[in-house]
């Protein structure tokens, strides 16, 4: 069962991300490349990516003839989406502790950020089933 893993972040303190001392970035980044690197040897690694600040989010809907029309960001936001894991794992609860770990990751000080990860199935249909 694939799983997505999506890392919000909330909007009041996105920007201290960017006040963390070298030492404290290393140290997070060390720790999900840990995870990334055993994920891909058990198997279980689909993709990662980190999102651009929320600063260059755009909201587009379709405009007149399907023309993209662009808005955002929008400053009631509370939180914004950084980035996101896809696994491949035999059930829902290995899903949760792999986003418990991502959570746990450190911030300033080496302390946990307990980030909140939502954790949400991706529903694949095959090749067949789309007609």
């Amino acid at each position: 069962m694939k799983y997505i893993l999506l890392m919000a972040a909330p909007k009041a303190g996105f920007d201290t991300y960017r006040t963390w001392s070298e030492k404290d970035v290393q140290a997070h980044f060390a720790v999900l490349t840990g995870i990334n690197k055993e994920l891909s040897e058990s198997g279980e690694f689909v993709a990662t990516e980190g999102l651009d600040w929320p600063d260059q989010a755009k909201i587009v809907r379709a405009g007149n003839n399907g023309a993209p029309v662009t808005d955002g960001v929008f400053p009631e936001s509370k939180e914004f989406l950084a980035g996101y894991w896809i696994v491949d794992v035999e059930s829902p609860e290995r899903a949760y502790e792999i986003a418990a770990r991502i959570s746990s990751a450190p911030g300033p000080g080496g302390t946990a950020l307990e980030m909140p990860i939502e954790v949400r199935r991706i529903m694949t249909r095959k090749r067949d089933e789309l007609g």
